[in-house]
C-alpha cells in the first residue's frame, strides 16, 4: 500500500510545486490534495485495524497519517478562509519525525535516509512560510524556491522511487545514499537560482501550497 501510496504523492508535491509558484491556483489543487489525503488516511486505518498489533506493520503504517493530515488540510486551506498558522506549526512536528526518519534509515537504507531528509526540509519550508510567516530571506524569495523545490524533487523521492520499490530494483549501498544526497543539494542550489530568477512570487492565494509526501514503504 505505502509504495502504491507513493505513486501519487509525487504528483501532489509537483502540483503544489506549480501552484507556490502560481502556475496553477490553490482551488485547483485541492481535490488532487483531498483523495491523496484521504487515501492516506483510511487505507492505513484499515491496515492497522487488520494488524493484529504487529510491530513491524505498525510502524511501517504510521508516518502515512503525517503525511495524508497535510494533504487534507492543505485541501482544506485552499478551499476555506481558515488561517494556515496552525497548519505551519503541524509542519513543524512533521519535519521534526523526518529528520529523526533520516537518521535512523541511514544505516540500512542510506537511499530513503534522504528521502526522508527531503521530506524534512520541505516541511521545515511550510513552517518557515506557514507558520512563522516568513517569505523572504536576503533576495531570496522562499515561496518560489519552495514552488521549484517541490516540482524538482516531488517526482523523484516519491513517484521515482515508489516505481524501483515495486519493480524490487531498490539499492540501499552508501555510494547510492552518497549520490542521493548530492542530488539533493544540487536541487536545492537550482531552486534557489530559478527562484531569483524568476517573478515575484505569487500571491497569497496561490503561494503558500504546502506539499506532502508519503511516508510509508
Amino acid at each position: 500500500m505505502g509504495n502504491v501510496g507513493l505513486l501519487l504523492v509525487g504528483v501532489v508535491l509537483f502540483v503544489n510545486g506549480l501552484a507556490s509558484l502560481g502556475v496553477v491556483s490553490g482551488r485547483s489543487a485541492a481535490p488532487l490534495n483531498l483523495f491523496v489525503g484521504a487515501a492516506q488516511v483510511i487505507l492505513p486505518t484499515l491496515v492497522l485495524v487488520q494488524s493484529g498489533g504487529d510491530p513491524a506493520i505498525i510502524n511501517a503504517t504510521w508516518p502515512s497519517f503525517l503525511f495524508g493530515f497535510t494533504y487534507l488540510w492543505f485541501g482544506l486551506l485552499n478551499l476555506t478562509s481558515i488561517e494556515a498558522e496552525g497548519f505551519g506549526w503541524f509542519s513543524l512536528f512533521v519535519a521534526g519525525i523526518a529528520a529523526y526518519q533520516a537518521i535512523a534509515n541511514w544505516a540500512t537504507d542510506p537511499v530513503f535516509a534522504v528521502i526522508w531528509l527531503t521530506w524534512a526540509s520541505m516541511w521545515s519550508l511550510f513552517f518557515v512560510l506557514l507558520g512563522l510567516k516568513i517569505t523572504r530571506v536576503g533576495s531570496l524569495d522562499l515561496g518560489r524556491f519552495t514552488g521549484w523545490y517541490l516540482v524538482l524533487l516531488g517526482i523523484p523521492t516519491c513517484t521515482v522511487s515508489a516505481i524501483f520499490l515495486l519493480q524490487g530494483v531498490w539499492t540501499t549501498t552508501v555510494t547510492a545514499g552518497l549520490v542521493a544526497l548530492t542530488g539533493l543539494v544540487l536541487a536545492g542550489v537550482v531552486s534557489a537560482v530559478l527562484a531569483k530568477a524568476g517573478a515575484p512570487a505569487a500571491p497569497r492565494e496561490h503561494a503558500p501550497a504546502p506539499i506532502g509526501q508519503e511516508a510509508t514503504v
